[in-house]
């Protein structure tokens, strides 16, 4: 009787399951599939505020309601409309940041792409900092709003060391690293910069200044000597920047239209021109192309956080792009600031033997360094942008050992271990010489061989690797010079050199992986996936999206050697 009672209730559930599955595919095409209309004379309103993602969402929400468009959606969208006779015009409006360049570099030569086509464009400033005027410059006008500012003066890089907190409470950062310019663990070893660290942030503050510089002065027709000169005397009050010949005009929103001259023309959002472009699912007998997504942080095991880059969920969706007969070739496409080196050691791996089924082509985001460059290794060509951060060949690993805090407050502790290195990663003391020694050994075998797998894939030699390695992070335009990236552009541009490899001739199907979840995946994850407590997603929800970014990179060191592995980790490092 209890067991005929047990498969009704396991029926029930299923059928439950099977109602709520049908109650989503209709409810996700009344509220999200309905595609929008566009009118047969627009000009698009395209709203960048900083939170440039590569991925959509996973939750039960996104089933339902349409997240901003992704990078990629905002590429191929504008690509779409450069050829689209509805489209008349394009206005942009930067309104927000964000802590890296690549991406916004992508954006840029997508609208500059588009620019191509005659029509007009027009970028809108209601704020114009640094990295939103280098958008707007992509535009034949830039319009500020009458009261605001130009505030460009420059790019300041900005380091985080926390050493002398630590100090106060009695805290011990203990850390092993190589590679002098491995300068994750200066954040928390270090009270200021070392000469290395210095270097190396001047450097690349330098050439990203200089990328910027460059735009300015090719979209303005100036020298770049004088819009250096420029900049010296930025901010500019919107007067000052209007003669100085760094905006067109200033205006408010509702004069935009008529600067344009639409006349009678409408607008369309953009998000509303990306979902009008998304056909209803037909079954496509052409060729493949996968595009694997890697984006945050690389962990060991399944994926359990939207910023973590998991070595077994990449693993196992590398197999499956392997094995698939209509997939020509993969594209994975790096945002990722590095991490678990024993994670990227699984991943470099599944790359390795996918390479030798089809055309592996790397593209590079934000970020693909340490770790993230690990993973590049394997790619018959590897694509980055000129501001792109990469390189960053070191490793390093260590603890912070919090016995003095302890102390400090009237805690005791003991410890009782059987072995002579059993205690080696106790947080309450530091290292022993003993234990450092064979740390020390760890740490350096795996910097040898990830010089030597570096050397094998750029067809170089260890000796040459190590003087561009040492843990130093390049710019894109830096390491290709230096030869550990092939050539500059985005993903398009390494979807068109897969496309060439594979050799197809016509138009290619891109098949995306991580794949949408069904409706039953997202039910079981409502928030999509998050390791997050509640209190810390709450706390996140105070800071602007490229804030927020920063945040979660600082603190990885700490929640990835909770698992006591070695890091293959960038330093923390932004510039404004």
């Amino acid at each position: 009787m209890a067991g005929r009672k047990g498969v009704w209730v396991v029926l029930g559930l299923i059928g439950i399951a099977a109602v709520l599955s049908a109650l989503g595919v209709w409810v996700t095409g009344s509220l999200k599939g309905k595609r929008a209309s566009v009118p047969s004379s627009t000009a698009l309103v395209l709203r960048l505020d900083g939170d440039l993602s590569e991925i959509e969402g996973a939750g039960l929400l996104d089933q339902f309601v349409e997240g901003p468009p992704t990078v990629r959606d905002i590429v191929d969208a504008l690509a779409r409309a450069k050829v689209d006779r509805r489209v008349k015009a394009l206005i942009i409006e930067p309104v927000g940041g964000t802590p890296f360049w690549a991406k916004s570099q992508e954006i840029r030569d997508a609208i500059l792409d588009f620019k191509k086509s005659g029509k007009k464009t027009i970028a809108f400033l209601e704020y114009g900092g640094e990295q939103e005027y280098y958008l707007a410059t992509a535009c034949d006008q830039v319009t500020l709003l009458p009261t605001s500012v130009l505030d460009v003066k420059g790019l300041a890089t900005y380091e985080v060391f926390l050493r002398g907190a630590f100090d106060k409470f009695g805290v011990t950062p203990d850390f092993v690293h190589v590679g002098d310019y491995k300068t994750a663990v200066n954040t928390y070893t270090e009270k200021t910069f070392t000469k290395a660290h210095r270097e190396m942030t001047e450097s690349l503050n330098h050439d990203a200044f200089d990328q910027l510089v460059q735009a300015i002065a090719t979209a303005r027709k100036k020298t770049p000597q004088a819009v250096r000169e420029l900049i010296d005397e930025g901010p500019f009050l919107a007067d000052d920047a209007l003669s100085a010949g760094l905006v067109d005009s200033l205006l408010y929103r509702d004069e935009v239209e008529d600067k344009i001259g639409l006349g009678d023309d409408d607008t369309t959002d953009f998000d509303d021109y990306v979902r009008s472009l998304q056909p209803p699912f037909t079954f496509s007998a052409r060729p493949r192309i996968a595009v694997i997504y890697a984006v945050g942080t690389i962990a060991s095991g399944e994926a359990t956080s939207g910023d973590v880059a998991a070595s077994d969920t990449l693993v196992e969706y590398i197999n499956q792009a392997a094995d698939d007969k209509h997939v020509k070739a993969i594209v994975l496409r790096i945002d990722s600031p590095g991490g678990s080196s024993i994670a990227s050691d699984v991943i470099w791996r599944a790359l390795m033997l996918a390479r030798e089924e089809k055309p592996l082509i790397v593209s590079m985001g934000d970020l693909a360094a340490s770790g993230g460059y690990y993973i590049a290794m394997p790619g018959h060509v590897i694509v980055a942008q000129p501001g792109t951060l990469t390189g960053s060949i070191g490793i390093y690993t260590g603890k912070l050992a919090y016995g003095g805090a302890l102390n400090k407050l009237g805690i005791g502790t003991e410890t009782v271990a059987e072995g002579k290195l059993a205690d080696i990663n106790s947080p309450i003391k530091p290292f022993t010489d003993a234990e450092r020694a064979k740390i020390e050994d760890q740490v350096q075998a795996f910097y040898e061989q990830f010089v030597t797998k570096v050397a094998e894939a750029r067809k170089s030699t260890p000796e040459k690797i190590d003087k561009v390695a040492q843990g130093r992070v390049w710019t894109g335009r830096q390491a290709k010079s230096l030869g550990l990236v092939d050539e500059l552009g985005g993903l398009t541009r390494a979807i068109g050199i897969a496309k060439q490899r594979a050799k197809i001739t016509g138009e290619a199907e891109i098949v995306v992986y991580p794949p949408k979840p069904s409706i039953l995946e997202a039910l079981s994850r409502p928030f999509g996936p998050t390791d997050e407590s509640e209190s810390s997603r709450s706390l996140l929800s105070l800071f602007r999206p490229s804030e927020r970014q920063v945040l979660r990179q600082v603190f990885a060191p700490v929640r990835l050697l909770q698992r006591r592995e070695p890091l293959a980790l960038m330093p923390y490092v932004f510039a404004h």
